[in-house]
């Protein structure tokens, strides 16, 4: 049996003791979960680039990212698939509210700490609330810590 995580990046925006995230269908779960603005990695881009697509493709914001909050492994259990996350933070450059939503996308929020708190139940998985109290402990490492090939 051959192994293979799938590799994702999620991005933590902050504006006002607010955070930007999705509300999103779940295939799996039948019912709209919350997420940060994350999804998979493309061929031939780069874990920055992917994490700004990612952000603007879900939310209609156009953003920076600063720092790498961590990298985490999570295992679905309603499917058995393993996702390695890259969290980065990031900075809110400017946004399109007229900007149509990548599909399953219901509308992009801005919920505080304790809003997501509140809303476990509905989050995608345990690392949107990691990654937020990650970030709030101070965790951040410089993006010259990811060295990729230069042809990305």
């Amino acid at each position: 049996m051959r192994w293979t995580p799938h590799a994702t990046v999620a991005t933590i925006i902050e504006q006002n003791g607010k955070f930007l995230c999705v509300e999103e269908q779940s295939v799996s779960r039948g019912q709209l979960v919350i997420n940060q603005p994350a999804g998979h990695i493309e061929a031939y881009e780069s874990f920055i680039d992917a994490a700004s697509r990612e952000t603007l493709e879900e939310t209609g914001w156009c953003v920076t990212p600063t720092a790498l909050v961590g990298i985490y492994v999570y295992t679905a259990p309603s499917n058995g698939i393993t996702y390695h996350r890259y969290c980065f933070t990031a900075n809110a450059d400017s946004h399109d509210p007229t900007r149509p939503l990548d599909t399953g996308i219901e509308r992009a929020l801005w919920l505080s700490r304790d809003e997501l708190a509140a809303e476990q139940h509905r989050l995608r998985s345990p690392m949107v609330l990691r990654c937020i109290d990650d970030y709030l402990a101070g965790t951040r490492f410089p993006l010259s810590l990811i060295v990729e090939p230069d042809h990305l």
